[in-house]
């Protein structure tokens, strides 16, 4: 591999826009939350207030005397093929959008905390064994493995259980490698040393010094895996792999807009699009701000 290749590959994996986002305009000073991540959780509180009443505020009906209406005060994202208010549609589908993406991540550091765990707390060959299998998976595209896990899963599971599934299992090593570094640390600690001394068991030390220093991390990210999890299950309804085309869903309303835009009907692909980058930008930045303020350790961690 050529130097330059080496260095391509260590900015991409180093480029981090969220991170970008949560400081914009701001100097960095300690104990003040930034412009940046400020603005995000604005945005991000009042997208999951909206979606969480906006479905009743605003539902959605067909109108067939209404089709492919442009953006007005009466619908301010317009109209799609079946005659539907594009804003209520929006709306329905944040609701969905955000709760896959929410429970997927749950899925995903469920299992990355399991695998780290048994890795830091086991040790030796159980140790190498997990982390072969971490290696292994991170080294998969993780998207066309969420493809394969959508299409043999959906029969078993349907299609928001197989969305679940392939989010999770494709997104936990990242978090594995994270809680295995971090119990190796804490069990390197005196107060883990002289509990052992003490004759604290392995189920003690998890629950009284463990877990509690284990938290934050887990919190913080569940909460970075959410944008990408939004990505996925966008991607994959777009594809047709994810959620059924009845169902309201932004991916589905992208996939529906291929047509529509050929009919000058821009607006059906416009306000879906934005709203996904919305979504996943709020997210993503207020996440990046909490790993900074709460985890500082995680940047050098992750970019191993």
């Amino acid at each position: 591999m050529t130097g330059g290749v080496r260095q391509l590959r260590a900015r991409v994996s180093q480029w981090r826009p969220w991170s970008r986002l949560a400081y914009l305009g701001s100097d960095r000073r300690p104990g003040r939350m930034p412009a940046g991540a400020a603005v995000a959780a604005v945005v991000l509180g009042g997208l999951v207030l909206a979606a969480v009443i906006g479905p009743w505020a605003r539902p959605t009906g067909v109108n067939l005397g209404n089709v492919f209406a442009g953006p007005s005060l009466s619908h301010p994202m317009g109209t799609d093929a079946s005659g539907r208010d594009l804003l209520a549609m929006v709306l329905a589908a944040m609701r969905v959008s955000f709760t896959i993406s929410v429970l997927a991540a749950a899925v995903a550091v469920s299992i990355g905390v399991t695998i780290g765990a048994v890795a830091g707390l086991f040790g030796r060959w159980v140790d190498g064994l997990a982390m072969r299998v971490v290696d292994f998976m991170a080294s998969q595209n993780h998207f066309l493995f969420a493809i394969l896990l959508v299409v043999l899963f959906r029969p078993v599971l349907g299609a928001q259980g197989a969305v679940l599934l392939s989010v999770g299992l494709t997104h936990w090593t990242t978090v594995a490698r994270i809680v295995r570094g971090e119990l190796l640390s804490l069990r390197a600690r005196p107060f883990v040393t002289a509990a052992v001394g003490g004759g604290a068991d392995r189920w003690r030390l998890a629950r009284r010094h463990f877990l509690p220093h284990l938290t934050p991390s887990i919190i913080t990210a569940m909460i970075l895996l959410v944008p990408h999890a939004i990505f996925h299950e966008s991607g994959l309804s777009f594809l047709g792999l994810g959620l059924p085309a009845h169902q309201a869903s932004l991916g589905n309303m992208l996939a529906d807009s291929q047509q529509a835009i050929y009919a000058g009907a821009w607006w059906t692909a416009l306000f879906p699009g934005l709203v996904i980058f919305a979504m996943a930008a709020s997210v993503g930045t207020f996440g990046e701000w909490l790993r900074d303020r709460y985890q500082p350790q995680w940047r050098s961690e992750l970019r191993l």
